[in-house]
């Protein structure tokens, strides 16, 4: 990981959108199964986890109202001036992105780390798209450790009957495998080069009030979700922001919203294709090294959430399961819906590129350190 000031420089400033091809491919691969199989237009509504797009479009209006209130700016100048070095920097992220997956999820992780790593990003030479990377790595391996890090965990773990810390322990020894590929890529691969900063201009001022808003939306809006009480958790939020600070709804990226509901339409109507199901009824893949490589590389199509829930009534063997969606998170970026909200809360153009360089040695590596420790 190279961090030359000619490399990082270009990546450093924000680009106002992500690109939107993957939207575009989605869109297709809609029609595509619209004219093969066609269905009620009420059917593919219900293809939609609405739970789960009311939950994201919730935190993307939070998000834009914690940026424009200044705050992240303030954060980044500060920890700036604590953290002089390139190397200490990235650990900092990382571990921070990996504790935070395992307590508050990894989406929510992402929309705390990412909008500051923009901001660091803006104020000093920074290499933006490997960073966002590395973030999105630790998500999807800190969130792996606990029930509540991830859908696919929370789901596992109610099927499994284990208490909270059993769960954590079967899967221990596969997140302590991919966090430390992780930390050591980033020891010997990022160097201790010193942090060039930017020519500052006027600080962004602090807008405390839409700070205040903004957090009490935040604890209020999280307590919803616990509740399931998503449509008046929308409420309060969008109708806030409506009422006194209607600009920041300009900023939600409405496209990521529709990228994961058609993620939803496409990869579901793909995991019940009949053809689907026989191929999967017919390998013997119920138990070990054939279950958690399953897993994985069912990730890879239809990202780890749906394989899971696809692969629960053939596969016997839990822990080979929940250790196989889990490495099966890195790779593709479509191996799990963390890397999309990273790349896109990020604003990089070119991020796909730099996320599958380094994710998919990244997913080899892990993958094969777990099954090697799976089967000895």
């Amino acid at each position: 990981m190279n961090s030359s000031r000619a490399e990082s420089a270009p990546e450093g400033a924000p680009h106002e959108g992500g690109g939107n091809g993957l939207l575009w491919v989605l869109v297709a691969a809609a029609i595509l199964f619209a004219l093969v199989r066609p269905r009620a237009p009420m059917d593919y509504l219900r293809l939609v986890d609405w739970q789960t797009i009311g939950a994201l479009a919730g935190l993307l209006a939070i998000t834009q109202g914690v940026e424009r209130s200044g705050m992240l700016q303030a954060a980044a100048a500060r920890l700036l001036a604590r953290t002089h070095d390139l190397r200490n920097l990235v650990l900092l992220l990382a571990a921070s992105a990996a504790v935070l997956s395992a307590l508050v999820t990894n989406d929510v992780s992402l929309f705390l780390l990412v909008p500051l790593t923009r901001v660091l990003a803006t104020q000093a030479h920074l290499p933006l798209a490997r960073l966002v990377v590395i973030e999105a790595l630790a998500v999807n391996a800190g969130s792996a450790l606990t029930p509540i890090g991830n859908p696919q965990n929370l789901f596992l773990w109610h099927r499994s009957g284990e208490s909270f810390i059993g769960f954590v322990a079967m899967m221990g020894p596969t997140v302590a495998v991919m966090l430390f590929w992780l930390f050591a890529a980033i020891w010997f691969g990022v160097p201790r080069a010193p942090i060039t900063l930017k020519p500052s201009g006027d600080p962004a001022p602090v807008q405390p009030r839409l700070l205040a808003l903004s957090g009490l939306l935040f604890v209020g809006f999280v307590v919803a979700l616990d509740r399931h009480w998503l449509l008046a958790g929308l409420g309060v939020v969008f109708g806030a922001f409506l009422l006194l600070r209607p600009r920041v709804l300009l900023g939600v990226d409405w496209a990521l919203l529709a990228i994961i509901a058609l993620m939803f339409v496409d990869l579901r109507q793909l995991a019940e294709l009949p053809a689907v199901a026989t191929l999967l009824g017919g390998l013997p893949i119920g138990e070990g090294w054939r279950a958690y490589l399953a897993a994985i590389l069912t990730s890879q199509f239809i990202s780890n959430v749906p394989a899971t829930i696809v692969l629960d009534p053939f596969v016997h063997d839990l822990p080979a399961l929940a250790a196989g969606v889990s490495v099966g998170g890195f790779g593709c970026v479509l191996g799990s819906l963390a890397n999309l909200i990273a790349l896109r809360l990020a604003k990089l153009p070119n991020g796909l590129r730099e996320f599958h360089r380094l994710s998919i040695p990244f997913l080899l590596v892990c993958g094969a350190s777990a099954l090697l420790l799976r089967l000895g």
